[in-house]
């Protein structure tokens, strides 16, 4: 059978088995260590360490040799972690390393493994398991890990006791939480001290969290699943944070007002009598940075940010300078910016989207220009002279001192700009980085590349010349793009035409949007449209629009979908297509269709209902369908707790509109999604039938949230494509 474009990607997971991820870079610049499988269409991803300087590679562990087998049997936690990480490879699907990244640790088939970094060798470590996120301390003489309900420690022997546990099967020591690690980006549970001789670890009760039972119609035989979903307005579950003596019985809980503050979305070490915790109020308004003695659990407020509509979480903070200034990101003057010592010390049209490393005396981030949020660039901050560039060693091990009075909210206009902000990246792309000291490895995603680069540069962002392999297939199809701002939102605009065309004749459109907030479609990166342009190079023109509430444009931008994530983000859609017919005139505004996934698939629904003399058919695929069904932290951050104004959640319900609908309509949906549930299209379905609205249901048996399975991947693509064909009157 030849390759096709739909077989590569799905062969492929999404074209990204071959290129190295999970990249670390030793403090002393000398070790780059990361995953990769050996090819494009190999999906058993291999731990291999790099020598910085030379470019040469090791192989440290590669599953097949460690484990005899290729089948992993693995712990159900590990199963919930990759699907909350969107994970579809196997093998060394992550690991840990301590301080000095000379040792490491990862979880094979639930069994312990450790390599020298150093001497390039992987042996097992027989523990009583099953293993799932094992973490070596900092110096690198034992290894945590979370086996069931209970945290243990491993001694490099083989040894291994328990350091926390309860009988009650709904709490939980060292995992992060359902909302935290979906939603808050927080995936891990506990946190080594930098001596090691403590771990800070989370204790969480589900006991009072609504429940889902998760079953698979295609096996009657088997149980239903139970999972504990904090569906919004309901209770969330109840975490804690202690610190635990390794060597000791210590047990200090972390106290703080859980009451107005019940998230616990950051934690880290602040040297290694304290740690710093970032909380947050239900209504996400309020976030407040405690620095937290280890061995009272007392804290005290040294940072909080306040916005009356909400107050965004980010990642890589907050951290200490070496000279005890407080490092994080805040909104203010339209844009979010890194702030030092209490003082913004990025400008209002630079938005930071995250921090990738604290140094001593310097801070690396990524971000755009305002006015472009089709790139991401790397940026380097130092407020010491160019001559005394520094180099970013890890201050783990440092403990700035004791006294830090609390900071103020930043203004909200705050113009104050220390030190210097360096631009490391330049190329119009996706850029993202792995610091160690003076040297990071860039990624860097852009529009002339097919694949994406990974460079060793050094503290500038000069490249070094060394590279990291990228064994990624190159892609099928090559996208034939423009990218355009346009109306009077200026919104980014993509539109693909066939390959190589040429010709004016009039074309059918695809929409082909996400939409919604945290994430963007328009982008300077080839990869971003690999699927858009098999989709042009059926015959159609594509066009994706990144709307309201989509990052990179600012605050008032992502904060415009509050209270409403129908209006503002199909208005969008609607203006962007019209824009970019007026530019393009091969757009056949007669015949125009909508695809999407997740909010996207919402998007897609709700564009057919309430738009159809725009919207002519659509396929709807994991459809949020009613706002009431979806989780606590991400629903009532835009549209408030259903219990105190249920206004909101009835204004934008699919539900709610299923007797508007007169236009064709395909619902997919996997029916093992614990994410977006299978309810949200089957009670959808249910009120289209109700109302006596023909439309076609697609249920995948045994089938996430991210679709990873090889022949459902490709076949999805095609059936997508032949519904499209005949609602648009096209030849199938």
């Amino acid at each position: 059978m030849s390759d096709t474009f739909p077989r590569q990607y799905a062969r492929t997971r999404r074209l990204t088995l071959g290129e190295p991820r999970n990249i670390t870079v030793s403090p002393d610049d000398r070790r780059v260590v990361f995953l990769r499988s050996r090819g494009g269409s190999d999906p058993i991803n291999c731990l291999w360490v790099m020598d910085a300087t030379t470019g040469d590679e090791t192989l440290v562990a590669d599953p097949d040799v460690l484990l005899g087998t290729d089948d992993e049997n693995l712990p159900a936690e590990e199963r919930a972690r990759r699907e909350r990480a969107r994970e579809g490879a196997g093998g060394v699907v992550g690991y840990a390393t301590d301080a000095k990244v000379t040792v490491a640790a990862f979880a094979l088939s639930g069994r312990l493994f450790a390599a020298g970094l150093i001497s390039g060798h992987a042996r097992e470590i027989s523990v009583e398991g099953p293993v799932f996120d094992p973490r070596p301390d900092p110096l690198g003489r034992r290894i945590a890990y979370v086996s069931g309900p209970g945290l243990r420690i491993a001694e490099l022997n083989g040894s291994s006791r328990v350091l926390a546990a309860e009988d009650d099967p709904e709490v939980t020591w060292g995992q992060a939480d359902f909302v935290a690690a979906e939603e808050m980006n927080r995936s891990r549970g506990y946190w080594w001290s930098p001596d090691g001789t403590a771990i800070a670890a989370c204790r969480v009760d589900n006991s009072s969290v609504n429940r889902w039972w998760i079953s698979d119609p295609a096996h009657p035989e088997r149980p239903a699943t139970e999972h504990p979903y904090p569906v919004a307005g309901t209770a969330n579950p109840l975490v804690a944070l202690y610190v635990l003596g390794i060597d000791d019985d210590r047990r200090a809980p972390i106290t703080w007002d859980r009451e107005q503050y019940p998230y616990l979305a950051r934690v880290s070490w602040d040297g290694p009598e304290h740690l710093l915790v970032t909380v947050q109020s239900r209504d996400q308004r309020r976030v407040s940075v405690l620095r937290a003695h280890a061995f009272d659990g007392t804290s005290a407020e040294v940072w909080y940010d306040a916005d009356e509509v909400w107050v965004e979480l980010y990642d890589g903070g907050p951290g200490r300078l070496a000279d005890g200034r407080l490092v994080t990101l805040a909104d203010g003057g339209g844009a979010r910016r890194l702030v030092v010592g209490g003082e913004p010390v990025t400008s209002k049209d630079l938005q930071v989207r995250a921090i990738a490393k604290i140094g001593r005396n310097d801070v690396v981030v990524t971000g755009n220009p305002l006015d472009d949020p089709t790139v991401v660039h790397l940026y380097r901050w130092s407020d010491l002279p160019a001559s005394d560039d520094p180099v970013s060693d890890d201050p783990a091990s440092d403990d700035p001192a004791s006294d830090h009075p609390a900071s103020d909210h930043p203004a909200s206009g705050g113009s104050v700009l220390a030190g210097r902000l360096v631009a490391l990246t330049s190329q119009d792309g996706v850029h993202s980085g792995s610091v160690g000291g003076a040297l990071m490895v860039v990624r860097s995603a852009t529009l002339t590349a097919d694949r994406p680069t990974f460079r060793v540069v050094d503290a500038g962002g000069s490249p070094t010349g060394v590279e990291i392999a990228n064994h990624a297939e190159v892609p099928l199809v090559h996208p034939n793009l423009r990218i355009a701002r346009l109306g009077d939102r200026r919104l980014a605009v993509t539109v693909l035409l066939p390959t190589g065309t040429g010709r004016s004749d009039r074309l059918p459109v695809l929409l082909d949007p996400y939409g919604g907030p945290h994430a963007q479609r328009v982008v300077a990166s080839n990869a971003a449209y690999l699927t858009s342009q098999w989709f042009a190079d059926q015959g159609f023109a594509v066009v994706i629009i990144d709307g309201r509430g989509t990052p990179g444009r600012g605050s008032e931008w992502e904060r415009a979908v509050h209270g409403d994530l129908a209006q503002p983000v199909l208005d969008d859609q609607v203006d962007g297509l019209l824009a970019a017919a007026a530019k393009f005139p091969q757009l056949d505004l007669t015949r125009v269709a909508i695809r999407g996934w997740s909010f996207g698939g919402y998007l897609a629904a709700l564009a057919v209902l309430r738009r159809p003399h725009v919207f002519h058919a659509a396929v709807a695929g994991a459809p949020v369908t009613d706002w009431r069904l979806y989780d606590t932290h991400y629903t009532e951050r835009y549209l408030g707790n259903p219990i105190e104004d249920p206004g909101p959640y009835d204004r934008t319900s699919l539900i709610a509109d299923a007797h508007r609908l007169e236009r064709p309509l395909m619902l997919i949906h996997g029916l093992a999604d614990d994410n977006v549930v299978a309810a949200h299209t089957l009670q959808f379905s249910s009120a289209l039938l109700a109302a006596g609205r023909p439309h076609e249901v697609l249920p995948l048996s045994g089938v996430s949230h991210m679709t990873p399975q090889e022949v459902v991947a490709e076949n999805l693509l095609l059936l997508q494509l032949a519904f499209i064909r005949r609602a648009l009157g096209m030849a199938v």
